[in-house]
């Protein structure tokens, strides 16, 4: 009996694993970087997951809530989170310092396909918290540079100060195998050297794409997606390969608990990545 006690709980989907924060800065005002590593250091190394998936994260006492995966797969043993500050549990999660512990269940959801994008251009664009989920794409080309053709970023943000990892980003436009812009829609510092406007105002910048050899990703504010898909269809680009990735109010990650339900779609099962094939034919996705 005992035996089958502790089978039942290691197998409980619910059940969060214990994870030590490694490192943790700010990267706006509002917005903070957590990096961290599951206590079992044999579960650190085994835990697999793919760019666009989340995990729920959890403070004891405060509750849990997801969190797209920031980091890459590529880079196995730490994972990586940017997280606002908004409510209760990120106010708690806010106040751990480096070795505190939190819990950490996943991944969930679905995540882009890497597979299918080998040997093409892979066009990105975020914006906001946007750039969570597409960081981990861009770190995974990156890191199997040889697997796709054309990489190309786009990140926009409402001022310099509030570009979520612009150091980093900036420190990126020096590589030559990617092609990075970067604009803010006001500068903040006087100092901005980069472009101003919105993140749409960027693709005139691009050189020709084919459009049958390429996939565009998008995650931003809701306001963005709009005006950014119109963009993608004006360049040809398939529906089927217009990626984005939508959150909902996902609580329990394994589909139970309804509510990121929209008909018959549960974003935590078959989300959090869409084609656009599935938001034109889906009400209320964005």
């Amino acid at each position: 009996m005992k035996g089958k006690i502790n089978e039942t709980t290691q197998n409980n989907p619910f059940l969060p694993e214990l994870a030590r924060i490694i490192s943790t800065h700010y990267l706006t005002k509002d917005v903070k970087f957590f990096q961290v590593r599951f206590s079992d250091m044999e579960k650190a190394l085994s835990f697999r997951y793919e760019p666009g998936q989340f995990a729920m994260v959890s403070v004891l006492g405060a509750g849990e809530a997801p969190f797209c995966l920031s980091s890459s797969p590529s880079r196995p043993g730490l994972l990586e989170f940017c997280i606002q500050k908004k409510g209760t549990l990120t106010n708690a999660l806010f106040r751990l310092r480096e070795n505190d512990l939190v819990g950490v269940r996943g991944p969930y959801g679905n995540g882009f396909p890497m597979g299918d994008m080998e040997g093409k251009d892979v066009l990105i664009v975020m914006g906001g918290l946007g750039v969570a989920p597409l960081r981990s794409v861009l770190l995974y080309c990156l890191d199997n540079r040889d697997l796709f053709n054309r990489v190309i970023l786009l990140h926009g943000a409402r001022t310099p100060s509030d570009m979520i990892f612009r150091d980093e980003f900036m420190a990126l436009k020096e590589r030559v195998d990617l092609e990075c812009f970067l604009t803010v829609d006001e500068d903040d510092t006087g100092t901005w050297k980069e472009n101003i406007g919105v993140v749409t105002t960027l693709f005139p910048k691009l050189k020709k794409i084919d459009p049958s050899q390429a996939y565009g990703l998008v995650c931003g504010p809701p306001v963005m997606y709009k005006f950014v898909i119109k963009e993608f269809i004006q360049l040809n680009i398939p529906k089927n390969q217009i990626l984005m990735t939508l959150e909902r109010r996902m609580k329990c990650g394994v589909g139970k608990c309804g509510h990121c339900a929209i008909d018959y779609i549960y974003t935590c099962l078959d989300g959090p990545v869409f084609t656009y094939w599935d938001v034109i034919h889906m009400r209320e996705l964005i």
